[in-house]
């Protein structure tokens, strides 16, 4: 890696707390320190600091502006093209109010895992506090709070509460599950650059989530239609949640700043799985110096 890069900083959000989060980047940044790269994080853009490439790791839905900008003076921007994440960005399974559509619905945070990270960032602001007593006690449907494992399933559209439509951060899918026997699978393809893990969960929770997952098959082929996804969101490195459903990908949810549930790596899946993706930095640079010497005289 030290042909490539030398120093890689880490742009997060100011209000992020990257060293106590279990970030999957936190894992990989490890790895590449082990290997003797030099890792700067940057904690919101007061300050810079020169770097042979950047990765935007902003734990929002969506980017702000005068983060986008800061990562210009950067000669290479990881996920730099990645600036909104949210449902009604990404999904293809969205339902109207007037949709002629009859199967099941879910009921999701239009911000990704929750919008948490966006309840966060408003625990700043003033009279915060008085708003949030004032709401404490309105049902979800009118506050737009949900836990991501807790999404709410309806039989039919016309189930959904009527505020629901109304509501700015709430969006309703399709609820397209895929499944095998008894369980409900999860798929999960998580990429950087041009190494991958893709693998397949199963649950008997409809909301299949680490807490409830029961085994693992791993080594699956990535559709080539999630693929084209990937390049049309301009993604370099993150997590597509997805299911086959009739043979076809039904993207759940793009995630660029993943995270896992483990806090070491404590078993050899796990190091697997970080050695495999650290090799994608490679890429990048390997990329790069490519198209300067197809560019050069």
């Amino acid at each position: 890696m030290s042909s490539y890069a030398t120093k890689i900083a880490v742009l997060t959000h100011v209000n992020d707390n990257f060293v106590s989060r279990p970030y999957l980047l936190r894992f990989l940044v490890e790895a590449w320190e082990n290997d003797g790269v030099g890792i700067r994080i940057l904690r919101g853009i007061e300050h810079s600091e020169p770097a042979d490439a950047l990765i935007l790791h902003p734990d929002l839905t969506i980017v702000p502006d005068d983060y986008l900008a800061f990562c210009k003076q950067y000669p290479l921007i990881i996920n730099g093209g990645v600036r909104d994440i949210s449902k009604r960005k990404i999904s293809s399974s969205l339902v109207g109010q007037k949709d002629s559509y009859f199967g099941p619905v879910i009921v999701k945070t239009n911000c990704n895992f929750g919008g948490k990270s966006e309840r966060k960032m408003a625990r700043r602001r003033p009279l915060h506090r008085v708003l949030s007593s004032l709401t404490k006690w309105l049902p979800w449907s009118w506050t737009g709070r949900l836990r991501p494992h807790n999404y709410p399933i309806f039989n039919s559209s016309r189930d959904v509460p009527r505020a629901v439509w109304r509501n700015p951060h709430l969006v309703v899918e399709k609820f397209l599950p895929e499944r095998e026997s008894a369980y409900y699978c999860l798929r999960q393809w998580i990429f950087f650059g041009d190494h991958e893990i893709n693998h397949r969960v199963f649950s008997e929770s409809p909301i299949v989530k680490a807490r409830n997952t029961i085994h693992h098959e791993d080594g699956l082929p990535v559709p080539e239609a999630l693929r084209a996804l990937r390049t049309k969101f301009q993604f370099d490195y993150g997590k597509f949640d997805y299911a086959l459903v009739n043979g076809e990908p039904v993207l759940y949810d793009a995630n660029r700043t993943p995270t896992v549930a483990w806090t070491t790596t404590t078993t050899a899946r796990q190091a697997s799985i970080i050695n495999e993706l650290a090799q994608g930095l490679f890429s990048f640079f390997a990329k790069k110096a490519g198209e300067q010497e197809v560019a050069a005289p």
